[in-house]
């Protein structure tokens, strides 16, 4: 497999904390894509030249983290981290999974406005997606994950990260605190420890 990514993408994070977690990650080769540059090859997996982006072993190009994390999730022998399908668990943990997305993408289009020239627009858009991580957060608060590798709680650890990657002076811990103490504990299963987004410069 082949998967097209930026070693600071919380989407690409997710992705490869789900191999890992599904002890897959050494079939997958990682291949740096600038998503704004669209390089060809990127664009021949993903139209939308985004990462990440997954060629599979049979050439299946598929794109968008909750759709390549649920492939991977038929890929060995680990317990699915997609919980059986109907059960509440299941929707639960799809639940945590888009919370956590919203976070992601709000705080990535939020790191892409700041870095702009400031305008009155501007600061509206950027106020509104601030707004929007801390409400999540607060929802994820009152509905803190469990313990178990699954989708929402991989999905929720990455988005954390990310606001502690690029939001450092803003930490969110002291408002959340058994959030935060959730993190702490969740933080240091292999998939979450290996996959700590490092800026490049």
């Amino acid at each position: 497999m082949k998967l097209f990514q930026v070693p600071t993408s919380p989407f690409a994070r997710k992705v490869m904390a789900c191999a890992i977690a599904r002890e897959i990650d050494a079939q997958i080769e990682l291949v740096q894509a600038d998503p704004h540059a669209s390089p060809p090859a990127l664009l021949a997996a993903n139209p939308l030249s985004k990462v990440p982006a997954l060629v599979t072993e049979d050439g299946l190009a598929l794109f968008d983290s909750p759709v390549i994390c649920e492939y991977l999730d038929s890929v060995g022998e680990m317990l699915p981290m997609f919980p059986r399908a109907g059960s509440a668990a299941r929707w639960h943990a799809l639940k945590l999974q888009a919370a956590a997305d919203g976070i992601m993408d709000a705080a990535v289009a939020r790191r892409g406005e700041q870095r702009l020239p400031r305008e009155t627009a501007r600061d509206a858009v950027i106020a509104r997606h601030k707004a929007a991580v801390e409400r999540t957060l607060a929802l994820l608060e009152g509905e803190v994950p469990g313990r178990a590798l699954d989708i929402g709680s991989i999905s929720v650890a990455c988005a954390l990260g990310y606001l502690d990657f690029r939001f450092a002076a803003e930490p969110w811990r002291e408002a959340h605190p058994r959030l935060a103490a959730w993190f702490a504990a969740f933080a240091e299963a292999s998939a979450i420890a290996r996959t700590v987004p490092r800026d490049a410069g």
